[in-house]
Parts: C-alpha cells; sequence; structure tokens
C-alpha cells in the first residue's frame, strides 16, 4: 500500500503542485467505501464544501453585473458531478483509487461518482493538510481554464425552461410531455417521454422521466431553431 501511497503522492505534486505533509490523509481520500476500512466521504463532504466556496468566489468575482440565478447555474456547471469527474479523469486520478475488488473489476476507477467523490476528498484532504490558501490553490489549478473561460449562462438552464422561454417569446403557448414507454426492471429503467409542440412531437429517453423530458426537449429545440434558418 505504500507504493501505491508513494505514487499517488507524486501524481499529485506533478499534476496539482501539491505535497501532503500528511500523506495519510491522500490515503484516505482515494479510498472508496467498497475497500477495506475507512472510506474517503467524510473527506467528500468537507471538500465538498471548500469547494463550494471556492467556485463561488471565483464566478462572484468575475460576474460583477449578474444576478444570483445565473451565479447559481455558473457555478452548479463547475461543481456538478459530470464536470468533476471530467475533470478527474484528465488528471488520470482513477489510476490511483484504493477499490474493493468487485468495484475494479465493474470499472469503478471510471465511474462518474467515484470520480467526482474522490476529487472532492483531495480537496478535503489538502484543506486539513495545510488550510484554506492551500487548498484554494490545488482547486484553482485543478479547474485552470474553466475559471477563467465560463459557459454562456443562457445555455446553462435546462433544456425544458429554455424550450418554454423560446415558444412563449413568440407566443406558441407551452409544449406538451407524454410519457411513452418504461423499459427495464425497476431499479434500473430506462423512460422514453414525447415532446409535442403544434403537431411536431420529438422523443427522450433517460434514467428517470424528468431527464427523459429534458432529452426530449432539448431534441425539440433543435428542430424549432433548424426551421428558422
Amino acid at each position: 500500500m505504500q507504493e501505491l501511497v508513494n505514487k499517488a503522492a507524486t501524481w499529485l505534486k506533478n499534476s496539482l503542485d501539491y505535497e501532503f505533509s500528511d500523506t495519510q490523509l491522500l490515503e484516505l481520500a482515494l479510498t472508496h467505501r467498497s475497500a477495506p476500512g475507512e472510506s474517503n466521504e467524510r473527506l467528500e463532504f468537507l471538500g465538498d464544501a471548500v469547494l463550494d466556496f471556492v467556485i463561488s468566489e471565483a464566478v462572484f468575482r468575475t460576474h460583477p453585473d449578474a444576478p444570483e440565478g445565473d451565479l447559481s447555474r455558473l457555478r452548479a456547471s463547475l461543481v456538478n458531478d459530470a464536470t468533476l469527474a471530467e475533470i478527474a479523469a484528465q488528471l488520470g486520478l482513477g489510476e490511483h483509487l484504493h477499490l474493493g475488488g468487485g468495484e475494479r473489476k465493474s470499472g469503478g476507477h471510471r465511474r462518474e461518482s467515484i470520480l467526482a467523490d474522490a476529487l472532492e476528498a483531495i480537496f478535503g484532504a489538502v484543506y486539513l493538510d495545510a488550510g484554506f490558501e492551500a487548498a484554494c490553490h490545488v482547486i484553482e489549478r485543478t479547474y485552470d481554464q474553466r475559471l477563467h473561460v465560463f459557459p454562456d449562462v443562457a445555455e446553462l438552464r435546462d433544456p425544458k425552461t429554455r424550450l418554454q422561454e423560446w415558444m412563449q417569446a413568440r407566443q406558441m403557448g407551452l409544449p406538451e410531455y407524454e410519457l411513452v414507454n418504461v423499459t427495464g426492471k425497476a431499479h434500473r429503467q430506462t423512460f422514453e417521454v414525447g415532446c409535442s409542440v403544434n403537431k411536431m412531437v420529438t422523443n427522450g429517453h433517460g434514467t428517470t422521466r424528468r431527464n427523459a423530458e429534458q432529452s426530449a426537449a432539448e431534441e425539440m429545440l433543435v428542430v424549432l431553431k433548424s426551421g428558422e434558418l
């Protein structure tokens, strides 16, 4: 295990320019609950709070005229599991995770939620190891250009909201959503939903009805906007 921790410490120094004084914190941050012993869940809880503050401050500072709703959407786009997992994968974090046998065999080192939680756990571990300024430095280095080039706030609104706003601006009323089909077992279902605007219908799929509705709305936006060209 010590060899793996040393390898992880070298990776962290090279990728994020940070060295732990207490390498046990790093080991804990990389330990998933599927592995024996204490897991990184408490560190993930702490790192999540530190990350939220650092990103909130960065968004607030760089968008002096943005209303609270836009600031919240920008922050959410930067701290959600998808973004964290993408960053973690780019850094190669998955190679250093300590997983249980079953989780390792099923590809847990690539699983979005595991990568996201581990990255937040590292932020929490750095905070405990060296304080807030060190954690802030690591987070800023981790996010790099993401804290300088932000997404279009309008595009961060969920597809259903954007579709509704688009239609209302043109006095077209509201779209209608209908559940078309549900497949799969109870714990792993796939939903299909139709979105209707006038006589046009688009279908979306998702692991929840809400996700399927969002997918169908996104498709409808593409159809409606293409008709304007």
